[in-house]
């Protein structure tokens, strides 16, 4: 593989939307849309950072307390309600986040990074998923046993928690959010949620369209400010449940804060994803598949592809066509609709990036492929740092930071194996076992990598990344804690069973 050279083919664009006014930041609580009392705060476009997207000022910690308190006084009327009812509110906001698809999703690209077809694509799915969890009334609400007994039968049904807290990343910062809330509306539970700071706008989107849906005062409470308003919201004596999404650090430090006083705690956390491609593999479809599990969302996915396994007798084949599908890999401003991949969502998430790259080069990583990014030769220059890193392919050896660290970003380790037995081994080199990738054309293989490989995600000939909304979600090893997450997995977090024997 060689390095992209088409630098005309990546530069940032024209930009359509630099005259929008910054949108004003409102937090939601007890049904009032409110300034916050603490610092203020400016989301900005991570592709032109001189661009203010949304800003206003930040919840105070006093802000929880106030939140759960409108949480737990809305909740008891809010599971009273028939679950008809509650799902009816869910649909009303998915037709609402459809109507206003492309607006949110030019909204999306600007705040976070994304490309325009990436954000516009996320704010749908975040319909997707709303309008599955208000067909939940459809579906078993509980079970039935026999009893031993004469005249008896014992019913199994389910309760929610109660006031749930939610907290939830930057990277997907629509459509994972609406996948904790809507499950926990739809089961009767209240909601406070606090998102990422660097993605304000999208998480007020999406409390918008459940409060003009409907939503009653208090059962969802948006609180924008920094992190250590989910330690305050652990900490809460009214809380039931937690649910997280973020880094391992962080949702350790959450899990033992929520285990230490008895509280559920769901967690997906870190991700360390291997592509895994056989000598049998039909190589031009792993390439494109690796390409986009790799490089979609600038590598800002937890089940984004970052390390790559591939047969020896197959690597240079493989690594011969992953190359031009690289060069043609554009990289600009993502609300350009011809550019395929944005910025990161910091210019400090992009430099924290650079840093391991240049560690794994100084350990001895070998420069398989980079491209070019907007500013990057300023930034080698010297000059004002850039959101934007070029994808980059290295050959690691097995200590590499880039084999053994979640860098979340546009970076693939590659490693050779000379078996399909030391291919297994080497993606199971992970304390990670969130998403795995496998190509083969060999049923018997797919089957073996069924039971070999400790994932929560196993793809076979398509891309690492992906979720469906029917479907458990979730991770094994460090990946996960608690309960999966999404489809019928969902009401086993959010909700908790009561055992009912009744006679006549």
């Amino acid at each position: 593989m060689t390095a992209g050279t088409d630098t005309a083919a990546h530069d940032a664009g024209p930009v359509t939307s630099s005259t929008r006014a910054p949108v004003p930041l409102r937090l939601l609580i007890g049904g009032e849309w409110v300034a916050g009392d603490g610092e203020p705060l400016a989301s900005r476009n991570p592709a032109r950072p001189e661009q203010v997207v949304a800003e206003g000022t930040q919840a105070v910690p006093a802000d929880v307390d106030r939140a759960m308190h409108a949480a737990r006084t809305a909740q008891c009327e809010w599971a009273r309600t028939p679950i008809h009812e509650r799902g009816a509110v869910l649909a009303r906001a998915a037709a609402a986040l459809e109507e206003r698809a492309d607006q949110h999703g030019l909204e999306l690209a600007r705040e976070e990074g994304k490309t325009l077809a990436e954000g516009t694509g996320e704010v749908l799915r975040a319909a997707q998923i709303l309008r599955y969890c208000a067909g939940e009334g459809d579906r078993a609400a509980g079970e039935h046993y026999a009893s031993p007994r004469r005249g008896e039968r014992i019913l199994v049904t389910r309760k929610p928690l109660g006031v749930v807290g939610v907290v939830t990343p930057f990277n997907f910062p629509i459509a994972i959010p609406a996948w904790k809330i809507a499950p926990a509306l739809v089961h009767g539970n209240a909601v406070v949620w606090k998102p990422a700071s660097t993605v304000p706008l999208l998480a007020m989107r999406l409390a918008e369209a459940l409060d003009g849906a409907g939503l009653p005062a208090g059962m969802l409470n948006l609180l924008i400010g920094p992190g250590a308003l989910g330690t305050e919201l652990v900490r809460h004596p009214g809380l039931d449940g937690l649910s997280f999404t973020g880094s391992t650090g962080v949702g350790r430090a959450l899990a033992g804060e929520a285990a230490s006083r008895g509280v559920p705690f769901q967690g997906e956390m870190g991700g360390k994803n291997a592509a895994i491609v056989l000598a049998d593999a039909d190589l031009d479809l792993a390439a494109e598949q690796v390409l986009f599990g790799a490089f979609r969302s600038t590598g800002q996915k937890c089940t984004a592809t970052s390390r790559l396994v591939v047969a020896e007798e197959v690597a240079d084949a493989f690594l011969a066509r992953l190359a031009p599908r690289l060069d043609a890999w554009r990289v600009g401003d993502p609300s350009d609709p011809s550019v395929h991949m944005g910025p990161l969502v910091t210019e400090s998430a992009a430099e924290g990036v650079r840093a391991a790259v240049a560690a794994a080069e100084a350990e001895g990583a070998r420069v398989l492929y980079r491209g070019v990014a907007p500013g990057a030769e300023a930034h080698d220059a010297g000059a004002a740092p850039s959101a934007f890193v070029p994808p980059t392919v290295l050959e690691v050896g097995p200590d590499s930071v880039a084999w053994r660290e979640e860098l979340f970003g546009p970076v693939l380790a590659v490693r050779r194996a000379a078996s399909v037995e030391e291919a297994f081994t080497l993606a199971e080199d992970s304390e990670f076992g969130l998403s795995a990738a496998l190509f083969t054309r060999d049923i018997a293989t797919a089957l073996e990598a069924v039971d070999a490989l400790d994932v929560g995600i196993l793809h076979v000939n398509s891309e690492s990344a992906g979720a469906d909304p029917h479907v458990p979600f979730g991770g094994a090893k460090k990946s996960g804690y608690g309960p999966k997450e999404q489809g019928a997995a969902a009401r086993e977090f959010f909700t908790h069973t009561t055992t009912v024997y009744l006679r006549g």
